[in-house]
């Protein structure tokens, strides 16, 4: 890290790294092929949370949730939550996902707008910790992705393998291997640090 990097406010470094990422390994490895036209359009909120325990993310989740759901998708088609600071183990993350889906549900949400998610130490329940593949799901910070439906269903039916996009993931990170991955987290890291000094 930088020197401008450590002076940058914890929640634009989030963002930063978490916008990078996105382009750099999401869009970049083509790990999800429908991010590009959001990102290119600037249609992806970026939310930075400083919570540090369960109710608090989310409340901020209920007020996102909200937000997307009342906005135009021409102008935001889809929010990431980055929370740093909760939920860092995955496991507690991943009980996290069954409130936030009831959430969902309690906004009268559910067929409009889903929960995806992504974290650092992601790991696939039949893999090492340390398995590449593990890769595709995993993000600078926890991160909750909310994404609406009809843009869902419209990109899956535009791609016409959108079900071969797992195992093609796979396929890309193992024959990147954990160099690669390395590589790849140091270039993101460098274009955050890049956008901080600008």
């Amino acid at each position: 890290m930088t020197e401008s990097t450590l002076e940058a406010s914890p929640g634009a470094l989030a963002i930063a790294e978490t916008r990078a990422w996105v382009r750099r390994a999401v869009i970049g490895l083509n790990l999800c092929p429908f991010a590009r036209a959001v990102d290119v359009k600037d249609q992806i909120r970026y939310v930075y949370s400083d919570a540090t325990d369960a109710e608090t993310l989310l409340a901020t989740l209920v007020v996102e949730l909200q937000r997307l759901a009342d906005t135009d998708a021409e102008l935001v088609d889809t929010t990431m939550v980055i929370h740093p600071r909760v939920f860092t183990d995955f496991e507690d993350f991943n009980d996290f996902l069954e409130l936030a889906d009831a959430a969902v549900e309690d906004l009268e949400l559910d067929g409009v707008i889903q929960v995806a998610s992504f974290h650092p130490r992601f790991q696939f329940a039949d893999t090492a910790p340390d398995d590449v593949t593990n890769a595709t799901n995993r993000a600078p910070y926890p991160t909750l992705h909310l994404l609406r439906e009809d843009s869902v269903d419209r990109a899956v039916a535009a791609f016409p393998e959108a079900e071969a996009i797992f195992e093609r993931n796979m396929a890309t990170l193992e024959k990147l291997g954990p160099t690669g991955w390395a590589a790849v987290k140091k270039t993101w890291e460098d274009d955050a640090a890049a956008e901080l000094r600008a």
